[in-house]
């Protein structure tokens, strides 16, 4: 999952290197996606990024974050929202040799991290840019459509379409209240948001890449800012 980091050679900074860090998860993700689909998503997407960037360096994922909403169901592991914002504020101060990094994040339980992070990179003046997908439908935010669309498209052989069964399709915003007291096992009992039965790599693929095309845009108008 790494890329060509620029070499060592010795003090100083390189002279024009942008270093990408796809920041993931490893929580349950229904009973059909692997526990790394965020990773996933975001290391392609980062991927597809420094493909077309001739100064862009593709670095390793963070692939533990916070999914604190995501206990109960077993596998799920998270550091929580205060270590996971500094982790990445100390990658941000230790990539002092390049020019300009960026943050792909493929985790929505990361929100409150990245908020964090930007503010304190923000105020140490440090060139970092944080983005995430747009979201879809807000009826469908965790192992639905969407994600299991991309999935199909990504990694299709990563995908149990036998397992494929409908989750809970309340809008977020109604749901967030009853998820920060019992979590997402206390409003999905699958651990699905969504419905995944009808996803397909096609739609994957559109999802994919408008959000390629979004995150391109996103570093375009940051680097000329």
């Amino acid at each position: 999952m790494i890329n060509d980091v620029p070499r060592s050679h010795g003090g100083g900074n390189t002279a024009s290197a942008i270093l990408v860090i796809p920041v993931g998860s490893w929580e349950q993700h229904g009973p059909h996606l692997p526990f790394d689909t965020d990773t996933r998503i975001a290391v392609a997407l980062g991927s597809t990024l420094v493909q077309n960037l001739p100064d862009a360096h593709l670095g390793p994922p963070v692939t533990v974050s916070a999914s604190g909403e995501h206990a109960g169901f077993p596998g799920t592991l998270s550091i929580g929202t205060e270590a996971t914002a500094q982790v990445l504020i100390e990658i941000a101060r230790s990539a002092t040799w390049a020019t300009g990094l960026v943050f792909v994040n493929g985790h929505g339980g990361n929100h409150d991290a990245v908020h964090l992070a930007r503010r304190v990179c923000t105020d140490e003046q440090r060139p970092v840019l944080f983005w995430s997908p747009p979201l879809e439908d807000d009826r469908d935010t965790h192992a639905g459509h969407v994600e299991t669309s991309v999935m199909l498209a990504i990694a299709p052989e990563l995908v149990d379409t036998d397992q494929l069964e409908l989750g809970c399709q309340i809008p977020l915003g109604e749901l967030l209240p009853h998820m920060r007291i019992s979590g997402v096992l206390g409003v999905s009992p699958n651990g699905i948001l969504g419905d995944p039965r009808h996803a397909n790599a096609v739609d994957g693929q559109r999802f994919f890449t408008t959000w390629s095309h979004c995150l391109r845009t996103a570093v375009d108008q940051w680097r000329t800012s």
